[in-house]
């Protein structure tokens, strides 16, 4: 048999070269993440290396980004820091697969709501390693502070209920990593489960046991509402924290902040410094944590491998401290897909973090949808 009969085609050995290359830059991208991750007292100029070497990779294999991302001029020769990095608007997550290994192999999909005209965004994850060392490694300085478990309590359905839930799989993971044996989700197939969550309560607050109670903000709203029809009010133990996340999305009336927090302290008997909340969204890897809610808006901020920036939505230049404008975050440990994420929040820096003052509206949201038009057209060629 000729030699060349059992070569393979050219363009066969041409896919499979790109293939190899694009694993070998995936693990050596995850290896290179994790270790900055573990490092806390990495300096600037380490995380403006990261941020370019986990630009460069998403600019090798992610499609429409790089075609975004040449529009605009900005390659891996032409970005030398982190701000220049160009930022993908949060909508474009439902318009287009931003992901830099193929979509059949990622570990893991999570999707948005899709409380917007039914359309759900989708973050691939070519592996949860990197999410859950994000999750863990934040959760546990932020909302743990140096407690190796506590009892919890999650109002949201678990993960095999909603496999595509990011915040699903986000209380599975504090229950499971920083939860005692007997931590358990009260929101099941017929919803809330009030009666064992009551008996709960009454029973860590006769025990003097610290609880925490996770869930999704509108998911508190009907509990309050039954406490408040029974007469029915706690004292949970001192140390105990209460910990919402994701606003009401029309799952529950709207309650602001102060009044939510109001309601909160007065219902289970803690202070408002200990309601935290939990600002995340499905196209990131990582969570913005407060101090708690004794004053709102409380400041936020996130881990060392993020960082965050104000802008005008209209032109996109940088906002000083202080000024009121669109949230731009830079999340290394999404690298599977856009690191740098457009949102349609409002908010300002201040000392330590920035506030967030909700969804954006009049001018800088009408910026923010000529961002989503500007990114499609260029993505789409």
């Amino acid at each position: 048999m000729p030699a060349t009969a059992s070569r393979r085609p050219a363009r066969e050995v041409a896919v499979t070269t790109q293939a190899e290359n694009q694993a070998r830059m995936q693990a050596q991208t995850i290896e290179a993440l994790l270790a900055f991750m573990a490092a806390p007292d990495a300096d600037e100029a380490a995380f403006e290396a990261m941020a370019l070497a986990v630009f460069a990779y998403q600019f090798a294999h992610n499609a429409p980004y790089r075609a975004f991302a040449r529009q605009r001029g900005r390659t891996p020769l032409t970005v030398r820091a982190w701000r220049d990095i160009p930022a993908v608007p949060i909508d474009a997550f439902k318009e287009l697969t931003l992901s830099c290994c193929p979509p059949e192999d990622a570990e893991a999909v999570f999707m948005t709501s899709g409380t917007t005209q039914g359309v759900r965004g989708r973050s691939y994850h070519a592996t949860l390693a990197v999410w859950r060392r994000s999750m863990l490694d934040t959760f546990r300085r932020r909302v743990m502070r140096g407690r190796e478990r506590i009892r919890m309590g999650t109002l949201f359905p678990d993960g095999a209920s909603l496999p595509n839930s990011s915040l699903a799989t986000y209380l599975d993971l504090a229950r499971s990593a920083c939860g005692t044996p007997d931590s358990r989700a009260f929101i099941g197939a017929a919803g809330l489960e009030l009666e064992p969550l009551l008996s709960t309560l009454a029973e860590v607050e006769a025990t003097g046991e610290p609880y925490m109670l996770l869930g999704a903000s509108y998911a508190f709203v009907p509990l309050l509402d039954a406490l408040a029809a029974r007469g029915r009010r706690f004292r949970l133990p001192e140390g105990s924290l209460l910990l919402d996340t994701g606003g009401f999305k029309g799952q529950s009336r709207e309650i602001a902040p102060d009044p939510f927090y109001d309601a909160l302290s007065a219902a289970f008997g803690v202070p408002r410094s200990a309601c935290l909340n939990m600002y995340g969204m499905t196209e990131l890897s990582s969570q913005f944590y407060d101090e708690g809610n004794a004053v709102c808006p409380p400041v936020k901020s996130g881990p060392h491998w993020v960082r965050t920036r104000v802008v005008d939505p209209l032109t996109g230049a940088d906002l000083p401290e202080g000024a009121r404008g669109v949230l731009v975050h830079h999340d290394l440990a999404h690298f599977n897909s856009v690191s740098a994420i457009l949102t349609e929040d409002a908010g300002e820096l201040v000392p330590g973090g920035f506030r967030l003052f909700g969804r954006v509206d009049g001018e800088a949201s009408r910026g923010c949808s000529l961002a989503v038009a500007e990114f499609l057209a260029a993505a789409r060629g």
